[in-house]
């Protein structure tokens, strides 16, 4: 039998390489950001078209390569990071695994402009798909200028998988925030088609974290500092009343090492407890420093994921040193009785026991010595006369007259007649009430009515879901949604990059009633809204929508306008817990089988479901 077993072409286990490495445009961001950062660089230029699909470039001034240093760097497994195994324990660079560039040239267009700082020329590298298509040499700055343009242009499919580009060009902006956060003392610009998004300058931590997300962050910081032998924690917390339904504000940075940890994140959702309303998040912008022997990067090839020698005495420092934080600045209610001098025992008692204290009665004190005086003096016998005694009265007089003062009452009362129909009791009329009702709500969650073959069940949030769904799924595709204006205009903060959402999506949101009189770098004024949208959810929905556009809910296949109505109807539907009156579940239900498609929600739930006669009398078999 002949061999079967062989070695694949280069170009092909690149391509394969390629698909952990590079996922989509942000993986390019990422990868080049890092190198950038490596090269010790202190100013670096960001520039996309498309979100990243059709040019990602990154221009840094740093110490850039020799000739043969950049065309080596294609290689795969060719790094200057690291020498032996041994440095994978002692890691104090972004990269170390020397396939971020071979794996990028493998799907893409890649050119290369790179010169050292004593160097008159540098090196221009063209790549294509693996192959080196020129290598000369060019007149460029210093640094290094990498420029990948047509990614996934020979993996067709992959391509096709890409989301929208405000998806893409949001996932790029996360991946910009955490390399910019993890480096506060590096400027970093980013521009978009044409158009800038982010001028950081060099600053310190606070700065770069407002420069980021908004002005209106500095208000909502509580720094945290705490440093022990086996962790240092620097950064800040955001106050409980600014916490967000999303996790966009969590980061966790490891040795200036952006990473994703559940169990780090279940510290500090500990150290908030009580303090967050449900289904809000905290957000946090801490760095831990830890041993680098004590950690470890390898894991994936994003390097996102890590691991701790010993995690549970992590997760107890940081848990108690947020708590500290939010104790120490009076954002948690905490008993601190040193803070209290009043509190405080004399050093003089600290060895004295406890006794009995003595009780000292005045046997000579007179509380009405006084009268005598009062009464001597001229002009006081009307007061005398006022404060005199009374006569003690026997029991009795106290009852004297209630009875006449019983009659006269009824008396005064005799001629006053009240208007009622007499009414005669029935055994039967509580059974009539029930009858007339034909809805039941159970447990607050669920409506409950019989139908001929049984029994329907509809949950009431998924019903509601649906109903508004079509509604504004009607309105938006007519374009003939009714605004209400509001009598003050209402101003909502955003960071920079909600406000780039939203911008994408005003056409939409004026569709469907919304209307903006001004949209700012860090804020939009709302002066009209959708009739039915109350002006106290007017944030919530649009938070919900960023954070649907977040969480890739919108599809090349989908139009904005279904992606408008989804969020909106889950924003605006009627929430479990919250109680119905008759009237209101039956709107519910007549609604909800009014619709197009009555058994799922917009999400594509059940909504109701039904319990037939025959499996109600199998239950009592």
């Amino acid at each position: 039998m002949s061999d079967i077993i062989q070695l694949l072409p280069d170009h092909v286990a690149n391509q394969i390489a390629a698909g952990e490495v590079v996922q989509r445009p942000a993986s390019v961001v990422k990868e080049l950001l890092e190198n950038a950062i490596d090269a010790n660089a202190s100013e670096i230029k960001l520039i996309l078209k498309e979100a990243g699909k059709t040019l990602v470039q990154v221009i840094d001034n740093g110490k850039g390569m020799s000739t043969t240093d950049a065309r080596l760097s294609f290689e795969r497994h060719a790094t200057s990071k690291i020498r032996s195994a041994e440095d994978l324990f002692q890691l104090n660079t972004k990269g170390f695994r020397g396939e971020a560039l071979a794996s990028i040239a493998a799907i893409a267009h890649v050119e290369l402009k790179t010169k050292q700082e004593n160097d008159e020329l540098g090196t221009s590298i063209l790549i294509e798909g693996s192959t080196v298509k020129s290598q000369d040499v060019t007149v460029t700055p210093k640094g290094t200028s990498v420029s990948v343009k047509n990614l996934f242009f020979n993996i067709p499919a992959r391509r096709n998988f890409l989301k929208s580009n405000t998806v893409e060009l949001r996932h790029v902006t996360d991946e910009f925030h955490r390399v910019a956060l993890a480096h506060p003392n590096i400027g970093f610009s980013m521009y978009h088609n044409g158009s800038e998004l982010f001028s950081l300058q060099s600053s310190n931590y606070r700065q770069r974290v407002v420069n980021i997300f908004g002005t209106k962050t500095n208000e909502k910081l509580v720094p945290v500092e705490e440093e022990t032998e086996v962790l240092k924690v620097s950064g800040f917390v955001g106050k409980p009343e600014f916490s967000k339904k999303t996790k966009s504000e969590q980061f966790f940075f490891v040795n200036n090492r952006f990473v994703k940890s559940p169990y780090l994140n279940h510290a500090i959702n500990a150290a908030f407890e009580g303090l967050l309303k449900d289904g809000y998040h905290p957000s946090y912008f801490l760095n831990l420093t830890v041993d680098p022997k004590t950690i470890d990067i390898n894991i994936h090839p994003t390097k996102t994921e890590i691991k701790f020698d010993d995690e549970h005495t992590l997760y107890a420092i940081l848990r108690s040193s947020v708590k500290h934080s939010l104790g120490q600045f009076n954002i948690a209610p905490v008993l601190d009785f040193e803070s209290n001098t009043n509190l405080d025992t004399p050093y003089d008692y600290k060895d004295k026991a406890g006794k009995t204290p003595t009780i000292e009665v005045d046997s000579t004190f007179n509380p009405f010595a006084n009268e005598k005086a009062v009464a001597s003096s001229p002009g006081s016998h009307a007061q005398q006369r006022q404060f005199a005694k009374a006569p003690a009265a026997n029991w009795e007089s106290l009852y004297v007259g209630l009875e006449s003062k019983g009659n006269r009452s009824q008396n005064d009362f005799a001629e006053v007649t009240f208007e009622s129909n007499p009414e005669t009791a029935s055994i039967f009329k509580s059974e009539d009430v029930e009858q007339e009702k034909t809805t039941y709500q159970l447990r607050q969650k669920y409506i409950v009515s019989t139908i001929k073959s049984g029994m329907l069940i509809i949950d009431q949030n998924r019903a509601h879901q649906r109903i508004l769904y079509e509604n504004l799924l009607k309105q938006l595709t007519s374009k003939e949604a009714t605004t209400q204006q509001l009598l003050f205009p209402l101003t909502i903060g955003f960071s920079i990059a909600d406000i780039e959402i939203i911008k994408q999506l005003r056409p939409d949101l004026e569709f469907a009633g919304f209307e903006f009189s001004e949209v700012k770098e860090e804020q939009i004024i709302i002066t009209g809204v959708p009739v039915g949208v109350p002006e106290s959810e007017v944030s919530i929905v649009l938070e919900q929508l960023i954070s649907d556009v977040e969480n890739d809910v919108p599809d090349q296949n989908f139009s904005a306008s279904d992606l408008l109505a989804k969020s909106m109807a889950k924003s605006l539907a009627i929430k479990t817990g919250q109680t119905l009156n008759s009237e209101e579940q039956e709107h519910i239900l007549n609604s909800l089988f009014a619709c197009k498609e009555p058994s799922v929600s917009p999400t594509n739930k059940t909504t109701f479901i039904t319990l037939g006669v025959d499996d109600i009398e199998k239950k009592f078999m």
